[in-house]
C-alpha cells in the first residue's frame, strides 16, 4: 500500500515551524536541514533567501512530516489556505490532548477536542504557522 506523507511549504519559516513540531512531537531530523544556497544555480540569492529551507524531514510515528521555504526571486507564492489538512490519529486519548494542546498553541482551534457525535473524540486548528490539523482517536483504530 502506497504510503502518504505530508509536505508543507513555508515563506522563510519552515525551520522555525519545524523546531517547534520537533519541540511536539520529540525525535530528531531525518537528516540534515538543507538550505536554498547550497543548491547548484543559487548564487545569485539574497543572503536571506540562501538561508531558507530547501528540505527538512521529521519522523513522526511511522510517517515522515516534510517541509520547504518558497523562494520569491523564483516566482514562487505562498498562499496559505484551508485545503491542507495534516490529520494524525494519536493511539490514545491522552496523547490526542496532548499533540492538541503543543500544536495549536498560539493558534486558532476550529473544533476544540472533544467528544464527536461520530463517536471519535476530534478537534481541528490552525497552528501559528498557518498549517490547518486535525486530531482524530478511536480506540477502534489502534486495534
Amino acid at each position: 500500500m502506497a504510503k502518504l506523507n505530508p509536505y508543507l511549504n513555508f515563506d522563510g519559516k519552515a525551520e522555525e515551524a519545524f523546531n517547534f513540531y520537533k519541540s511536539v512531537f520529540g525525535g530528531e531530523f531525518l537528516g540534515e536541514i538543507h538550505k536554498m544556497g547550497n543548491a547548484p544555480g543559487t548564487e545569485n540569492l539574497s543572503d536571506e533567501e540562501k538561508n531558507r529551507v530547501m528540505h527538512i524531514a521529521l519522523p513522526v510515528g511511522g510517517d515522515l512530516l516534510m517541509a520547504s521555504d518558497i523562494v520569491p526571486s523564483f516566482g514562487q507564492k505562498l498562499n496559505v489556505g484551508n485545503n491542507n489538512y495534516v490529520s494524525i490519529f494519536p493511539e490514545s486519548k491522552e496523547e490526542a490532548d496532548r499533540l492538541f494542546k503543543g500544536l495549536s498553541e498560539d493558534g486558532n482551534i476550529e473544533m476544540p477536542i472533544e467528544d464527536q457525535f461520530w463517536g471519535d473524540y476530534f478537534g481541528s486548528f490552525q497552528d501559528k504557522y498557518g498549517v490547518h490539523w486535525m486530531i482524530n482517536y478511536n480506540e477502534q483504530y489502534t486495534k
